[in-house]
């Protein structure tokens, strides 16, 4: 009997791309394997077709002699005879995802696990994330028993090797046309099964300690940026690499600037005859006080932009600038004499300029998105 067209076996168009090709197969393989459908010799059947016309059509050059010869090109025709390839689980595991190892088709015995990765939240200052700050956390976390050295076992004893899986850490067995691996229940996966356990730890060959350890915390972090320490989490078992540990940052409010990126805004008053004769006027910044020119008749909320005085990049490159933004100051008591001057002044105001003031809707916009909009 001549074999179906591979294309139609996996439902796919000669067009089809390798991911389209390797998704068919994935789909026709979990639906036919014969762990899902035993004594099921037409899903058997399938399952077998599926997996001769991906071990074709997966691989570039086989893939184009079939397009050029058929079934001929690639040892195939009438009543067989190119025979059923056992080779094609090569990457079967890689193919199913973690069925693969269900099935028996992923590597012989447990992948080592990493230790569990560890979250330490840290609060600091403004000040403290505007110039950067190295301290020390107190981390609880499972470390190896000194006892036993991380072995699980007394001192003088060994763990054994498994007698079940005889320390493979996968059962193998015979289910219809399949071998399949599971993993051995009775060490778990590891190959070794600890007869005689440490009393300081258990068997378990952890212990839970505090651990000190000094962080550098760069300058310009902002709240909810994380630092990664590699190998500062909870141990993981002899020969298993340790997990991490994640510094998680939160910055306190300042009660001068504000901070938007890595550009800082800031408000400072000014009396109403410096914004109309101008003059200068001091505005302290991150690290210390610096001279704003005032030019005359500077209006109230005017923002003077003072580049690179703002937050520092995280990253080390370069500064945000500040933002100053200028406030007239109303004062609440006055003398006879400055009453007598506003008075004066009041008087040689021309008419026009006591109309009302009409009110814009946009100073009620919030103080952030006023300032980005007059400077980009």
């Amino acid at each position: 009997m001549t074999p179906r067209d591979y294309y139609e076996v996996l439902g796919v168009p000669k067009t089809a791309s390798e991911s389209d090709i390797k998704s068919a197969y994935r789909r026709l393989a979990l639906k036919h394997h014969p762990d899902r459908n035993p004594d099921d010799k037409a899903a058997e059947e399938q399952f077998k077709e599926a997996a001769k016309a991906y071990a074709v059509l997966a691989d570039s050059e086989k893939r184009s002699r079939y397009d050029q010869f058929g079934h001929a090109g690639v040892g195939e025709g009438p009543g067989g005879g190119g025979g059923f390839d056992p080779t094609i689980f090569a990457d079967f595991g890689d193919i199913l995802g973690d069925l693969g190892n269900i099935f028996g088709f992923g590597s012989a015995g447990r992948r080592p696990q990493r230790g569990g990765d560890l979250r330490y939240d840290l609060e600091i200052s403004f000040d403290e994330a505007a110039s950067g700050v190295e301290t020390t956390l107190q981390i609880p976390r499972e470390e190896p028993c000194d006892t036993c050295n991380g072995s699980g076992s007394a001192p003088g004893s060994a763990p054994q090797k498994c007698s079940q899986c005889r320390g493979h850490g996968q059962v193998r067995f015979q289910q219809g046309f399949f071998t399949v691996n599971r993993t051995c229940s009775h060490c778990g996966g590891i190959g070794r099964v600890i007869a005689k356990p440490c009393l300081e730890c258990r068997g378990q060959g952890r212990t839970s300690r505090d651990r000190k350890k000094t962080v550098k915390i760069p300058a310009g972090i902002a709240t909810g940026q994380r630092l990664r320490l590699t190998g500062e989490g909870e141990y993981g078992g002899r020969g298993v690499p340790p997990g991490d540990l994640y510094v998680v940052v939160q910055v306190h409010d300042h009660t001068f600037f504000q901070r938007q990126g890595n550009d800082l805004l800031c408000e400072v008053p000014v009396s109403y005859p410096t914004l109309v004769l101008g003059g200068k006027i001091e505005v302290p910044t991150l690290s210390e006080s610096t001279t704003v020119k005032i030019p005359k008749g500077t209006h109230p909320e005017t923002r003077f932009r003072l580049q690179g005085k703002g937050m520092p990049n995280v990253s080390g490159r370069g500064k945000g600038d500040l933002y100053v933004g200028v406030k007239v100051i109303i004062p609440e008591k006055l003398s006879r004499e400055q009453k007598d001057l506003i008075e004066k002044l009041d008087q040689t105001m021309p008419d026009r300029m006591l109309d009302p003031i009409p009110v814009d809707n946009d100073e009620e916009r919030p103080f952030f998105e006023r300032v980005k909009d007059i400077f980009g």
